[in-house]
């Protein structure tokens, strides 16, 4: 076999498992129905998350937004971090626990929070 042979096995192998991690990723709309939105903390329970998945915020672009924030500012509901705004966001998940609110003056002491943890 040549070597350019082998190097094109090795490729289409890599592409192959590759393909295979991506089917693996979940996709999971934050919410279920009801979007991002007021009382979704309880959301995540029940739910086992892995690095690769993807979470869909569905709200009404100018109500919500979404901020990921670090676990401090998660607790005291402070909008310090990265701003999401498009009414459609996705963020795909690493290995680790990730801290989401709602950036809107009130909506994450009314319940607009969530935290996931992927492996």
């Amino acid at each position: 076999m040549s070597r350019k042979h082998g190097s094109a096995i090795l490729w289409v192998m890599f592409l192959a498992l590759f393909t295979i991690q991506i089917t693996n990723a979940a996709i999971y709309n934050v919410g279920d129905g009801n979007g991002w939105t007021f009382g979704v903390s309880n959301w995540p329970n029940g739910k086992n998350f892995k690095a690769g998945d993807v979470l869909v915020f569905k709200y009404p672009k100018g109500v919500h937004n979404v901020v990921i924030v670090n676990k401090a500012n998660y607790g005291s509901c402070n909008a310090s971090g990265k701003i999401l705004s498009s009414g459609n966001d996705r963020v795909t998940l690493g290995k680790g626990t990730y801290y989401f609110i709602c950036g809107i003056p009130g909506h994450c002491n009314g319940g607009q929070k969530i935290s996931v943890t992927a492996k």
